[in-house]
């Protein structure tokens, strides 16, 4: 459990000497309580002292690297259960499932459309993470297709494996690589943990309970094992929802470290539509790894999309830099339609006006990442601002006519921005897919 200031304060040598820059050591225990100071501000702190503080400020969820490079992925070190009370930090790893049963042609096949699921959105890029291989065959098969797998993809790699030995074997070929084991049956803890200290690997671990959870995490933790990541279990979705929740509750209320490690959900679905959105849930609720079958572009695009949206600061909203976007080969004749700097209410336009396939600038106004109604409620989207942006980007010199397009939503302020700033404004559509219709018969 995480030390109160009245614990930190009995730590202290309470010689009250300032020299931290507080008045009191009290004063410094409540700071420190509060995470606002360090402890290396006490010259006199004792050395027993000072390692309980430093193990008491290390994060609450622990950090677990996968992979490397550029696909390196990193989950846990969270430190809040709702995303509006700070943000999360490390967005859920989605992978897939991949069984050593399959042919070499069937794997190639899979593992091609998984290397290919990137897309895309309001200038995000968005790509899966893992490739998880299943053993359901002898030890020379899942070798075969270690080999086969590690050769056609740089993801992160799952080792799912029947027994240590076949594990061994297999992480003798990815040295280098930072691989997650996931030992399928029961083995010895002190077995576990020798082969993920030989090979740097992270661990995957699984109870019944929570009680016999925390002492395995404890366990292996003597044994020099830190990087683990908690399998949460269950025949129902709720049942599931219900141990990541509390697993992260305890970890970050009751400051109980043994539990506080990222965790892995695994998805058995057969239909594509029950396997997103259970695969969803997960994502929302607090998995720190999904891992499914199913990689058709549509299901994936939806499970990136969400976690897009919930690892994004609810507090700071997507925004692109505001200026004069040309879209296409525009001349001085194209068409300039406004917006605001609000990341999806850019980019959907953006796709409209490529969609018309008529050559347009878009002036992207500087409305701290407020949509269109919304920066016009909260007077960020003004035809003050509006004209001030045109003023700032060059539009008058950028085109020879003065007609602008403002959205539907904001026609009320159309004679009001054509006295501020000398263009004929142009009502467009409310909605963006009306911009291509629009272009054409303008």
């Amino acid at each position: 459990m995480a030390l109160s200031g009245l614990d930190i304060y009995k730590l202290l040598p309470k010689t009250n000497c300032r020299e931290c820059g507080l008045s009191t050591c009290l004063a410094f225990a409540m700071q420190l309580a509060k995470k606002a100071a360090g402890i290396d501000k006490c010259p006199y702190l004792s050395k027993e002292s000072k390692a309980i503080l430093e193990s008491q400020s290390q994060p609450l969820i622990r950090l677990v690297t996968l992979g490397s490079g550029e696909d390196k992925l990193e989950i846990g070190n969270e430190s809040v259960m709702f995303r509006h009370e700070e943000k999360f930090h490390h967005p859920c790893g989605i992978g897939f499932i991949i069984e050593d049963s399959l042919k070499d042609d069937e794997i190639r096949a899979r593992i091609a459309k998984i290397n290919a699921l990137k897309f895309e959105r309001v200038g995000q890029r968005l790509e899966v993470n893992l490739v998880a291989l299943e053993q359901k065959g002898d030890a020379a098969r899942f070798i075969e297709s270690v080999k086969l797998v590690s050769g056609n993809t740089s993801l992160g790699l799952v080792l799912m494996g029947w027994d240590l030995l076949s594990l061994k074997a297999a992480l003798d070929i990815l040295k280098g690589r930072r691989v997650l084991i996931y030992p399928v049956k029961g083995e010895d803890a002190k077995a576990l943990a020798e082969l993920t200290k030989n090979y740097n690997t992270a661990l995957v671990i699984s109870a019944e309970d929570l009680d016999t959870l925390s002492a395995l995490t404890l366990e292996l933790n003597n044994l020099g094992v830190s990087d683990l990541i908690i399998d949460v279990k269950g025949e129902t979705i709720p049942e599931r929802i219900w141990g990541l929740t509390q697993i992260r509750r305890l970890a970050l209320k009751k400051g109980n470290r043994n539990l506080g490690y990222p965790a892995l959900t695994i998805v058995n679905e057969s239909d594509p539509f029950e396997e997103a959105q259970e695969a969803a849930t997960y994502i929302a609720k607090y998995s720190g790894i999904v891992l499914i079958r199913g990689f058709q572009p549509y299901e994936v695009l939806s499970l990136l999309t969400l976690r897009q949206n919930i690892y994004t600061d609810p507090q700071k909203p997507l925004q692109i830099e505001p200026k004069l976007y040309p879209v296409g080969q525009v001349n001085d004749k194209s068409p300039v339609l406004v917006t605001t700097n609000f990341s999806l209410s850019y980019f959907t336009v953006l796709g409209e006006v490529e969609a018309s396939k008529i050559p347009s600038y878009i002036v992207s106004v500087d409305t701290e990442g407020m949509s269109v109604l919304t920066a016009w409620a909260a007077e960020k989207f003004t035809p003050r601002s509006i004209a001030d942006s045109l003023n700032k980007f060059g539009v008058k010199e950028a085109v020879v006519h003065n007609r602008l397009i403002i959205p539907g939503y904001v026609a009320v302020m159309s004679g009001e921005l054509e006295d501020e700033s000398g263009f004929k404004v142009i009502v467009g559509p409310k909605e963006a897919a009306g911009i291509p219709a629009f272009l054409k018969n303008l």
